[in-house]
Parts: structure tokens; sequence; C-alpha cells
């Protein structure tokens, strides 16, 4: 009885370690299940601010971007009589849109938003007014690599008039590609066919301008009705074609560096000889310290 009585208890002892053991298993395992669902829960925050990271550097760098691409330039006009006298010119710097390259090449963008708006087809020039001519300078190569990112146009326009009101647009040509305008002028006079009027417009190009050649566009409008009446390309003169430029910021200057080579004759072949001749003399004498 006392036997049965033990084994009884024992059995009864191995039940209850079960069932103690079963619900250990099972609190265990909502452990572990609440232990992964908070793992996912973090590792899905971790990805969401990673995207929202992401889709900000996008955005920022398509902005930047964007901002990048636009041309910047500095220009300062003023008549030829005024900058001989040490006159003071009008300076602005100058904002546009990025670069047009492909495309055909017509007329410039003001001249043909124009005839858009008048019941003309196509551009015409007024008779009454000319361009006797136009000169290039070329300045600010510091990195001399034959392009430069300043431009000092000089050009004479004339008139059957006695003085008329005028202004100027001036635009470029990215090889062979259509005309972007680069800078405009105030308005200033024309008195007949004098020479004392010439007009001079000096444009640094600071960005949005790569290496190439570029054609230059000179367009005179009236500055009573804004009528277009003259232009002036590179098919009339030579000065106005072909021109080397760059901006500013490709404009780097890249520091020299300099090797310089102390080996003369055979010395380099010396050099090599000395070392083996050194390596050669330890290991004899270190052969030699083992035998003794």
């Amino acid at each position: 009885m006392i036997a049965l009585h033990v084994f009884g208890a024992y059995r009864f002892s191995n039940d209850s370690e079960r069932k103690d053991k079963n619900g250990n298993h099972d609190a265990v395992a909502e452990d572990m299940h609440m232990d992964t669902y908070a793992r996912n829960i973090r590792w899905s925050q971790m990805f969401l601010t990673a995207l929202l990271v992401a889709g900000l550097i996008v955005i920022s760098r398509s902005a930047f971007a964007d901002e990048s691409d636009k041309r910047l330039s500095i220009t300062t006009q003023n008549t030829m009589e005024m900058r001989d006298n040490g006159t003071a010119g009008v300076t602005s710097m100058d904002e546009f849109e990025a670069l047009v390259s492909t495309g055909l090449r017509s007329a410039g963008k003001r001249s043909a938003d124009q005839s858009k708006t008048t019941l003309r087809a196509s551009q015409t020039a007024n008779t009454d007014f000319w361009f006797y001519s136009a000169d290039v300078v070329l300045f600010n190569d510091h990195d001399g690599d034959g392009y430069f990112f300043g431009i000092d146009l000089l050009f004479d326009a004339d008139t059957y008039f006695t003085f008329a009101e005028v202004y100027a647009v001036v635009y470029l040509s990215f090889e062979g590609g259509p005309w972007n305008e680069y800078a405009a002028t105030e308005n200033f006079t024309l008195f007949g066919t004098s020479s004392d009027d010439d007009y001079v417009i000096v444009t640094e190009l600071l960005e949005g301008y790569p290496s190439g050649s570029y054609d230059i566009l000179i367009e005179l409008f009236d500055a009573y009705d804004d009528s277009f009446i003259a232009w002036y390309g590179p098919e009339d003169t030579s000065e106005l074609a072909f021109l080397p430029l760059e901006d500013a910021d490709r404009d780097a200057v890249v520091p020299e560096i300099i090797v310089v080579d102390h080996h003369h004759g055979g010395g380099g072949s010396l050099s090599w000889l000395l070392v083996l001749s050194l390596c050669l003399a330890t290991l004899v004498s270190f052969r030699h310290e083992r035998c003794a």
C-alpha cells in the first residue's frame, strides 16, 4: 500500500510537471511570436524611414540639378564713347533657363515670338536700320585650354533717320544649335550713320555653358513699339562665328604636379644591387651564428 501510494504520488507529480512544461512552452511560443511581431514592426518602420529619406534625397538632388542647369552671367553695357571716357556702365546679373543645344537654329526667341503674334509669316528686317560692323574680343582663359568665359562685344548699328531709340538682344548658339539669349541692352540712341554711337556689351559667363564652339546673333528692336528691325549674325561676319567659349566653373586651373626623379643613369640598378647585397650579407651572418 505504501509502495502504491508513493507510485501514485510520483505519477501525479510527473503529470504536474508535464502541465507546467506545456504551459511554459506555450508562454515561450507566445513570447517568441510577440518578439517576431515587434521585430517586423521595427523593420517596417526602418524600411519606411529609409524610403522616405531616399525620396527626400532624390527630390533634393533633382531640385539641385534643375538649379544647376540654369545659366548665369554678369554683363556690363555702355556706349563706346562713354567707356573710352571712363564712365561706368550698367551692370546686371542675369539668369536664364538651361542651354538648349539641340534643334533647328532659326530666329532669336524674341523676334520669333513677335512674328507669331503678328500677321507676318516670318521675321522681316526694317530697311531703315542695319548693322555696319561688329567686333568680338574674348578674355579670361585662366587654365589655358583655349576656351574663354569673357565676351567683349562691340557693334555699330545705323539708321536713315536722324536719330532713333533702340535696344538690342544678344544670343549664343552652342555647336550650331538653337539661339539662347544671354544679354539684353538698355535703350540707347542711334544717330544716323555716326560711329560715335557704337555700343559695347561685356559679359562673363559664370554657369551653364559647356566648353565648345559658339556663334553670336544680335537682334535690334525699336524702343518705341518693340518691333524687330535688324539682325547681325555669323552669316554676316566671321567675327560672330566659331567662338571658343565655356563658363567660369569650367575654367578651373589644374595644379601642376612635378615628379622629381632622383635616379640618374644606372642609379636604379645600383640601388637594387645594394639592397640584394645587404640581404645576402645578413643571411650569411645569420647562418654563421647558427653553425657556431
